[in-house]
């Protein structure tokens, strides 16, 4: 989503902040903007790519030692460059903003009223203009004084023509960080944006304030009081953003699945409660269910993981829509693991349900998550880092397989500790997680054979994908994925739903995707398939490889090379993510980039 890139140094530092822009691109964007205090506010904004602002800043001799930048995904007001950041306050103020202000209307009629003019339709211009009427003297006041007004959500990076060579930068409900350097600092809204600037990072907590210079940092907490924080060595994986010989990262990201879930289970040959941290073997042992909460794809991954742990650890379990659930009236139960997904850990609506289930008494908590130093790691008791890598693509394809097998870990944890799971299923267990690479490259290699398929897909506009029992989330996600970069409109529905209503839908330009393991719902499974083709549906079928699912006028089939139990979705996902990805490129889209969409959502 948004990105803030900020420096104060001895140095010219717009070349560091237009390097931090790229770096955060995948996160999404629809313009982006650098400032810099250099004798006065000088601004350059533009409503393309990084690379155009570049342009423009080499064509302009455009230089600093103080600077703040932004890449922007719209809230209020249109993706235009009037309203793209930074945004200055009568050429004094200059000031980028991650987040939401929910009082924005009524600050900027007071405001106006103090005859301050409004450029832009943001929130964040109000901030600005907030900052500059509170100022007298010293930004750092004026900046404390401002966020006393606000409501909402903030990362914000603010300086002063008036006051070169400083920075001040706040944090509540959006994620931000300080990196630390040799007679210069930064601030950022990832730490990812400063790879090869600095390795020193220090994470700000909840309603943090940082006064930044060149040779130091002063961080307040939230009542104003000078506070220490911990300063981190975060090794960037500048390995993880290169392409290579791949067209895409989501096609990369695609391919690097066998290897994720060969390091997300590196190193474990046994079953057992320390794989989720100390204390977990205490923590399990006093819960009688659990709760998921997660956005998107990794409530997919949750409503996953609710089949394993209720058929598998005979623990009742609720998942729950992130953004959902703070907003209605739910009973607590103090003896339910609430655990909570999230690729990034900066997950807006993810973060924000977690602190209102601990609000409510719900303290036993576990994070799984791909970002060790992110915020929901840090407000868990206990956590399983995937080690997925860096994750470019909007849509997300290695997080989800990795989240599915922490999960999977999950229920065999609380499986064996509850006395379901015995030596011989446990070893078994084990066995078929180690062979998850070698199954996951096996059904890569049906990508020619999808690719077909896409240029069909390519044409429609409409597809159905259908699922059952466990299967049922990976038809959601499938349907997803193709929604998100393709465009096509794409439902999911459990394959026993058809004829409550979808039925309607069904037409010979209607393509139906069916995920088709072999399992227990199979022959059910195929009576669904039998009421799409009576009604001139086109089934397309990723069958396992003896489930006698033959091709034939209207179905057509790709065989999976092997039936895995109950870990069948890990490998059945991989193939809809190509059939995604596939379409899209066909259609001539942005395959990493789809519109309108943002890949760490650190807004509600």
């Amino acid at each position: 989503m948004c990105g803030i890139v900020g420096a104060v140094a001895a140095r010219n530092v717009v070349p560091m902040l237009l390097e931090g822009l790229k770096r955060l691109e995948y996160r999404g964007y629809d313009s982006c903007g650098v400032a810099v205090n250099a004798g006065g506010l000088k601004r350059a904004r533009s409503v393309r790519r990084v690379q155009d602002l570049i342009a423009q800043v080499e064509e302009t001799h455009f230089t600093g030692t103080t600077g703040i930048s932004h890449t922007r995904w719209a809230t209020h007001g249109a993706p235009v460059t009037i309203n793209a950041h930074p945004h200055f306050s009568c050429d004094r103020i200059a000031l980028v903003h991650n987040g939401i202000i929910e009082n924005y209307e009524e600050l900027r009629n007071e405001l106006r009223g103090a005859g301050f003019t409004f450029e832009s339709q943001t929130d964040t211009e109000v901030i600005a203009h907030l900052v500059n009427h509170l100022y007298a003297g010293d930004l750092l006041s004026a900046v404390q004084q401002a966020l006393k007004r606000l409501r909402g959500a903030y990362a914000i990076a603010v300086f002063c023509r008036d006051e070169p060579h400083r920075v001040v930068a706040a944090r509540f409900g959006s994620p931000l960080v300080v990196g630390l350097g040799d007679h210069e600092n930064f601030v950022a809204s990832d730490a990812m944006a400063l790879a090869g600037t600095t390795e020193r990072i220090v994470y700000l907590e909840e309603g943090d304030v940082a006064d930044v210079y060149q040779d130091s940092v002063r961080i307040y907490d939230r009542s104003q009081a000078l506070v220490t924080r911990e300063a981190r060595i975060i090794k960037a994986l500048s390995g993880g953003v290169e392409l290579g010989p791949y067209r895409h990262f989501m096609q990369k990201e695609i391919f690097e699945q066998p290897r994720a879930i060969s390091d997300t289970l590196e190193g474990i040959d046994a079953v057992t409660p320390l794989l989720f941290g100390d204390g977990a073997e205490q923590t399990f042992g006093r819960i009688d269910s659990l709760l998921i909460l997660a956005c998107g794809t990794s409530y997919y991954a949750g409503l996953t993981a609710k089949y394993w742990l209720e058929a598998i650890a005979k623990l009742p379990t609720q998942v729950e829509i992130a953004s959902e659930y703070r907003y209605r009236e739910s009973v607590p139960n103090p003896h339910s693991l609430v655990i909570v997904i999230s690729q990034s850990g900066e997950t807006a609506d993810t973060l924000a349900a977690l602190k209102h289930a601990q609000s409510l008494g719900m303290t036993e908590t576990l994070a799984i998550c791909n970002v060790g130093s992110s915020a929901i790691v840090r407000l868990t008791k206990l956590n399983y880092l995937t080690r997925a890598g860096v994750e470019i693509g909007v849509a997300s394809t290695k997080a989800f397989t990795t989240q599915l097998a922490a999960l999977f870990m999950l229920t065999l944890v609380l499986a064996k500790m509850r006395g379901h799971l015995s030596f011989d299923a446990e070893a078994a267990a084990l066995r078929n997680l180690r062979h998850l690479p070698v199954a996951l490259q096996a059904v890569l290699a049906l990508e020619p054979q999808i690719i077909a398929w896409a240029g069909e897909f390519a044409l429609k506009e409409h597809a159905l994908f259908l699922g059952r029992g466990r299967h049922f989330p990976i038809a959601l996600e499938g349907a997803l994925k193709l929604k998100e970069i393709s465009y096509i409109h794409a439902e999911a529905y459990a394959a026993g739903e058809l004829k409550h209503g979808p039925l309607a839908l069904v037409t010979d330009d209607m393509p139906v995707v069916t995920v088709a393991p072999n399992d227990v719902l199979l022959e059910k499974l195929k009576s669904n398939m039998q009421e799409v083709r009576a009604r001139g549906g086109q089934l397309y079928v990723f069958a396992d490889a003896d489930t006698h699912i033959v091709p034939g006028d209207g179905i057509n089939v790709i065989r999976l090379p092997e039936h895995y139990g109950a870990l069948s979705p890990i490998l059945h996902v991989v193939p809809l993510q190509l059939l995604a990805y596939h379409t899209a490129l066909a259609r001539g889209n942005d395959v990493d980039k789809p519109r309108n969409l943002a890949k760490s959502v650190t807004v509600e």
